[in-house]
């Protein structure tokens, strides 16, 4: 799929959005009952208390505007006491993604990153409250958040999408792992702190033979992340790629690559007494000597909506402390 047919796709996936909201009559995806409510999930960081009162403000404000609000299980199982969510319904990422028009998420960034790779077939669009740290994908504050929810149901957020890796490991040639990364694949040593020795392969041909901490595989989404701890470049979300980033490389030479996204990726454990693959840092699978782990991009997109004003610059500029002037002493 080209990037303009991409575009297409988000826009008429957003259009189809606004359009329901204002034409109850309008076509979408089914919500589970007859009626023409719309069907907004929230979903909060993982066992933290302290998102409670954001997810009832936002869960409150969201039905008195007449939205459908439905909790996701684990989030209201580990965040609020049951009296609280009386009103909701509880559903879990399948049935979310079955019937969700949209998908707020109130954490950080590995929040959004979890419910990027559980709902990225379904095509439900997320939004990012961030109650984190830096927030880069979360980039509503929470005190702004009840400020949004006009703008955000009359269709005035902007889509983004966002391009995700689809990896897995090949054991004696079969396959017997695999998942979704929406920032990272991680090749890299396990507990045992000793280098390991891996091939690349770009697309089946031979690149080279590293002895280093390992490697990432970064897409421009992650390459804010820990490709950028590692000295890889950053990648506005419009680039096309894939991001190459060595960990320690035992020589000096190997730099961080870009390879296009139509590009396979493959590495193979030479010799590693202790190594594993990681999925956006929440996922982890141990190698063995000989593994193969395989690297694409997946078929499956992340759309992103953004509030009015949004700049990705604006946005590395305030979370990287570019242009800040010193404090005087």
């Amino acid at each position: 799929m080209t990037a303009a047919t991409r575009r297409r796709a988000d826009n008429e996936m957003w259009f189809n959005f606004r359009m329901t909201k204002n034409d109850p009559k309008a076509q979408r995806r089914p919500t589970g009952d007859a009626g023409s409510t719309r069907t907004v999930a929230l979903i909060g960081k993982y066992h933290s208390p302290e998102i409670a009162e954001s997810l009832v403000a936002m869960a409150h404000a969201l039905s008195v505007r007449g939205v459908r609000v439905v909790i996701e299980t684990v989030t209201a199982k580990n965040s609020i006491s049951p009296d609280e969510l009386r009103p909701w319904e509880f559903m879990d990422f399948q049935a979310i993604g079955e019937c969700a028009e949209m998908a707020v998420v109130i954490g950080g960034d590995g929040t959004l990153l979890n419910a990027a790779r559980q709902l990225a077939s379904y095509g439900v669009p997320l939004v990012g409250i961030n109650q984190g740290r830096l927030g880069f994908m979360t980039d509503i504050a929470r005190q702004d958040m009840l400020t949004c929810i006009d703008d955000l149901l009359d269709g005035r957020f902007a889509p983004e999408t966002r391009m995700l890796l689809d990896a897995d490991v090949l054991r004696g040639g079969v396959r017997i792992a695999a998942n979704l990364a929406l920032n990272d694949v991680v090749v890299d040593k396990g507990a045992i702190g000793r280098l390991i020795e891996f091939e690349l392969f770009i697309d089946g041909e031979f690149i080279y033979s590293l002895r280093s901490d390992g490697l990432i595989a970064a897409t421009p989404t992650g390459s804010t992340a820990y490709s950028l701890s590692a000295n890889g470049q950053i990648l506005h979300p419009a680039v096309s790629g894939i991001a190459l980033v060595p960990l320690c490389p035992h020589s000096l030479t190997n730099r961080p690559i870009l390879v296009g996204d139509r590009n396979e990726i493959g590495v193979r454990i030479v010799r590693a007494t202790d190594s594993r693959v990681h999925f956006d840092g929440q996922v982890t699978f141990d190698l063995k000597q000989g593994d193969l782990v395989r690297i694409r991009r997946s078929a499956h997109s992340i759309c992103l909506l953004h509030p009015p004003g949004y700049s990705y610059f604006a946005m590395l500029r305030k979370k990287l402390h570019w242009s800040e002037q010193p404090i005087p002493h």
